[in-house]
């Protein structure tokens, strides 16, 4: 989470892990579009909560911790030449989920952006 390019830099910075944003990531990739769990990988790194390579099974076990929780929906594609697919979807209590965390996410920004202009205000 640190930005710093100092090498000898110790960072205390708090920010936290950013797999913390692959939930509503996921949900939100889905809202914009049911896919594939592979597809998804490249959809919520656009988010740009992820820093470097996501790892599929991360990916994996957080739609089906999802999908036991009634927050998204899968079934099984069997058309084409490949092997089966998993094709999930958002649901409803998914939808409602987003929206959570969506206002837990707007309200930190606004804190934020709070505290940023206050900390530039007084800057000399």
């Amino acid at each position: 989470m640190c930005q710093s390019t100092n090498e000898t830099h110790v960072c205390h910075c708090p920010g936290g892990k950013t797999e913390r944003y692959l939930q509503p990531s996921l949900l939100l990739a889905l809202h914009l579009k049911p896919s594939y769990g592979y597809l998804l990988i490249g959809k919520i790194k656009d988010f740009g909560f992820m820093d470097g390579d996501v790892d599929p099974g991360t990916i994996y076990r957080h739609l089906r911790r999802l999908e036991d929780d009634g927050f998204v929906s899968s079934k099984w594609d069997t058309t084409g030449t490949g092997p089966a697919r998993r094709f999930y979807e958002i649901t409803l209590d998914g939808e409602a989920l987003l929206k959570d965390w969506v206002m837990f996410m707007e309200r930190n920004y606004n804190n934020l952006e709070n505290f940023l202009n206050q900390y530039h205000q007084a800057l000399p």
